[in-house]
């Protein structure tokens, strides 16, 4: 599997970027751009990965998982869920991610719709959902109200709702 560091050269390189130039467009030195394309930094935080699918033209999942990255499939409020459409594609949890939970399961990527309301992901906000019927532990479920799906935060098992996915991930855009 190639490396995020790898990725980021390549990607560089595909944008005909040197290393000081990429480094100005993300907002770090060319020292950091060298310690990350080498891999000597393994974490970077979401406001730099945004910056630096910015900077070399490329969506976030093209960067975190390159060219054979599954589609980015929408959250709505009605219709199947991520996982349950025609175009999904699940993938292992990347170790590269700054994770909150650990997820072993195969999961999704996706991002709210445009004009839906899934607080405190806004649209463009890329979200993991493994799913599950089953509270893990503490943390961001969606969960169906009514008709409708929303994001809820749970501290302990709900008692009246049927867990759907549990949020692994959530970065919102710088």
């Amino acid at each position: 599997m190639e490396s995020l560091g790898s990725r980021i050269k390549q990607l560089r390189l595909r944008a005909k970027l040197n290393k000081a130039a990429l480094a100005r467009k993300v907002g770090v030195s060319d020292v950091t751009i060298s310690y990350w394309e080498s891999g000597a930094i393994k974490q970077i935080g979401h406001e730099r990965l945004v910056a630096l699918a910015d900077a070399l033209d490329c969506s976030l999942a093209t960067l975190l998982e390159g060219d054979s990255a599954p589609e980015l499939l929408t959250l709505t409020h009605t219709g199947p869920l991520p996982w349950e459409q025609v175009q999904a594609t699940k993938i292992r949890v990347p170790n590269h991610l700054p994770m909150t939970i650990d997820w072993k399961a195969p999961c999704v990527m996706t991002t709210p719709g445009p004009d839906t309301d899934f607080s405190p992901a806004t649209p463009g906000d890329l979200l993991l959902l493994g799913p599950t019927h089953v509270f893990h532990k503490a943390g961001h479920y969606v969960v169906q109200r009514d008709d409708r799906f929303v994001i809820e935060h749970f501290a302990k098992a709900p008692s009246d709702t049927a867990i759907h996915a549990v949020l692994l991930a959530h970065w919102h855009p710088a």
